[in-house]
């Protein structure tokens, strides 16, 4: 595999417990098993494991934003305008409701998970440009927040 963005997600110890797990009341079988032939995970058909292998490589053919932060944005400005949060943002911050909230519920009006998927590449690219060039190896709150960005989308395809 030659492209950084699958590379970065390859036999990872974390990305199940990380990705799936959050979604185990949806469906328990959250483990993944790394395919050594197949150079990725293996798709069961009762699991999210064929629903992350897709985003997977939907994130590698995804053109990375200059700026992935206004793709969450546009999410924010969605919960302000449709469902009338209360957020406001603070530098690079949004105040008022967990991040994590934001970006959920601004997902359903993400047609696709466009702003999703734009964000999780630009998360990627981030990390590889600080030499973390795998899932297991970023640093931990910007790994739990991609993680985040990932659960959502899977969650919104389920």
């Amino acid at each position: 595999m030659d492209n950084p963005f699958k590379n970065f997600f390859t036999n990872s110890d974390l990305l199940d417990i990380m990705v799936l797990r959050p979604l185990s009341h949806i469906n328990m079988n959250w483990e993944l098993t790394w395919g050594k032939n197949s150079e990725e995970y293996q798709r069961e058909s009762d699991s999210f494991a064929p629903k992350l292998i897709e985003l997977i490589n939907e994130i590698s053919e995804t053109t990375p934003p200059a700026k992935y932060h206004d793709n969450e944005d546009c999410l924010a400005k969605y919960v302000i305008e449709s469902l009338n949060w209360k957020i406001t943002k603070k530098g690079n911050r949004w105040e008022g409701v967990d991040y994590e909230s934001i970006l959920e519920q601004g997902g359903f009006k993400d047609i696709n998970e466009k702003n999703l998927v734009k964000a999780a590449t630009g998360r990627i690219k981030a990390a590889i440009k600080r030499d973390q060039i795998h899932f297991d190896d970023m640093e931990e709150s910007h790994q739990r927040m991609l993680a985040i960005v990932m659960v959502i989308i899977i969650y919104l395809r389920a």
